[in-house]
């Protein structure tokens, strides 16, 4: 199952490089302050990592909520056991 994914991320890999090289046109980004002038295959690698990130935080957020459920729920649990 390793190998698969390896070849799998070396596929994504290519295709993101080949990507890169075909769409190297700039583009305009406007901010707030100031405007910057970037190549496209940049942008939307930029602008992926952020959402990736952002994803991450937010299962990241949910996945600790339900760890603290989960150990108050075993406390309860502990404590139900211990009077039966």
């Amino acid at each position: 199952m390793r190998i698969v994914s390896y070849i799998f991320f070396l596929i994504l890999l290519f295709v993101g490089v080949v990507f890169a090289c075909l769409n190297h046109q700039e583009v305009s980004l406007n901010y707030f302050i100031d405007e910057a002038h970037i190549p496209l295959s940049l942008l939307l690698v930029i602008v992926f990592a952020l959402g990736g990130i952002i994803g991450l935080l937010a299962a990241g957020i949910v996945v600790m909520r339900q760890r603290l459920e989960n150990r108050s729920l075993k406390n309860k649990l502990k404590k139900l056991e211990k009077f039966s």
